[in-house]
C-alpha cells in the first residue's frame, strides 16, 4: 500500500513538472512571437475582412507573429510607416506611387483588389449614362487625392473632357447622401459600398464604369524596402493571403469572424459580397491571391506619367513587387 501510495505521488509530482514545462514553453513562444503592425486605412470596417480574419483564425500566429492593427487615414499612416513605427499599411495604390516619387523607399507588396472600385454613381432621373453627360454638372468626390480623384481625370480623358468642364466639389465621405440630397448630380463613390447602399434602398443607380480607361489595382499592402527583404514580409503575406483566401471562399463566414471588430456601423454582408469578385481575377487564378497585375501597373502609370503626375523617369516596377506572394494560395 505505501508503495502504491508512493507511486501516485511520484506520477503526480511528474506530472505537475510537466504541466509546469508545458506552460513555461508556452510562455516562451508567446514572448519570442514577434509583434508586427499594420495600419489600416479609415477606421474599423468590412473592406478590411481579410486581415481581421488572418488574425482571427491564427494565420498570423502560425507565422510566430502578434499582430496590432492601427486604423487611420492613410496620410496619418505612411509617415509611421517610413518612421519604423508601422511595419506595412493598406492604402490605394497611388500613397505608394507617390511616395515613392517623392524619394520615400516605399512598395506596394500584395493587392487586396484586383480593380479599383471606384464607380461614378448617380440617381436615373439625372440621366448620367455615358463621360458626355457629365459636361456642366457637378460630381461629388472626397477630395483631390488617392485612386477616385485619378481614376476620375482617366474617365474624363476617355470622354474628351477636361476637369474645367465639369463642376468639381470635394465632400469628404458623403457620397451617398450628397446624392441622395440632390447636392451633387453624381459622385466618386465604390461599386461595392453606395452602389450595395443605394440597391437596398430599392434604388439601381446609375454607374460609368472607370476600370478601362484607369486599369489600376486597388487596394493594397505596402511596406519599406527594408521591410520587403525581411523574412517578416513573407510571413505577414502569407497570413493576409489566407485571410483572402478564407474570405473569397466563405464570405459569410468571414463576416461572422470580422464584425466584432467593425461594429454593425462597419458595413454589412452584402458590402462584402460584393467585394468579394474584386478580390479574383483570371491573374489571380494563374499567379495566386494577392497578385499584382504587370499589365494594370503599366497602363494605369501610363496614364499617370501622361497627364504629368508622375515623372517619365520611374518605371511601374518601381513602385510594386510580386516577390512576396505564394502562387499556391489560390
Amino acid at each position: 500500500m505505501y508503495r502504491k501510495n508512493q507511486t501516485v505521488r511520484l506520477a503526480s509530482v511528474l506530472l505537475s513538472a510537466l504541466l509546469a514545462a508545458t506552460a513555461s514553453q508556452h510562455a516562451a513562444a508567446q514572448s519570442a512571437a514577434r509583434t508586427v503592425n499594420i495600419g489600416l486605412g479609415y477606421i474599423p470596417n468590412v473592406q478590411f475582412t481579410p486581415f481581421y480574419v488572418a488574425d482571427k483564425l491564427g494565420y498570423f500566429k502560425a507565422e510566430g507573429l502578434n499582430v496590432k492593427y492601427q486604423h487611420g487615414y492613410v496620410s496619418e499612416l505612411m509617415p509611421l510607416l517610413l518612421q519604423g513605427k508601422l511595419d506595412f499599411v493598406v492604402g490605394d495604390p497611388e500613397d505608394a506611387i507617390f511616395a515613392r516619387t517623392q524619394g520615400a523607399d516605399v512598395k506596394y507588396v500584395m493587392a487586396m483588389y484586383q480593380k479599383i472600385p471606384v464607380t461614378v454613381f448617380s440617381l436615373p432621373a439625372r440621366k448620367i449614362g455615358s463621360v458626355a453627360d457629365l459636361k456642366g454638372k457637378t460630381v461629388g468626390i472626397p477630395g483631390t487625392f488617392g485612386s477616385s480623384y485619378f481614376a476620375l481625370g482617366a474617365l474624363l480623358d476617355s470622354g474628351k473632357l477636361r476637369e474645367s468642364d465639369i463642376r468639381l466639389a470635394s465632400i469628404g465621405f458623403t457620397q451617398l447622401e450628397a446624392v441622395r440630397s440632390g447636392k451633387v448630380d453624381a459622385a466618386v463613390g465604390y461599386v461595392n459600398n453606395e452602389v450595395v447602399q443605394l440597391a437596398a434602398a430599392g434604388i439601381k443607380a446609375d454607374t460609368l464604369d472607370v476600370t478601362a480607361a484607369y486599369p489600376m489595382v486597388g487596394v493594397g499592402l505596402m511596406t519599406t524596402g527594408k521591410t520587403l527583404n525581411d523574412a517578416l514580409a513573407k510571413k505577414v503575406v502569407r497570413a493576409a493571403q489566407r485571410g483572402l483566401k478564407f474570405t473569397v471562399a466563405s464570405p459569410a463566414a468571414a463576416f461572422k469572424l470580422a464584425q466584432p471588430v467593425f461594429g454593425t456601423g462597419g458595413g454589412n454582408l452584402d458590402v462584402l459580397r460584393a467585394s468579394v469578385p474584386l478580390m479574383q481575377s483570371p491573374v489571380t487564378a494563374s499567379s495566386g491571391l494577392g497578385f499584382s497585375d504587370p499589365a494594370a501597373w503599366s497602363k494605369a502609370v501610363a496614364y499617370l506619367q501622361k497627364s504629368g503626375k508622375v515623372p517619365a523617369s520611374f518605371r511601374p516596377t518601381d513602385f510594386y513587387s510580386n516577390t512576396l506572394i505564394s502562387k499556391t494560395m489560390k
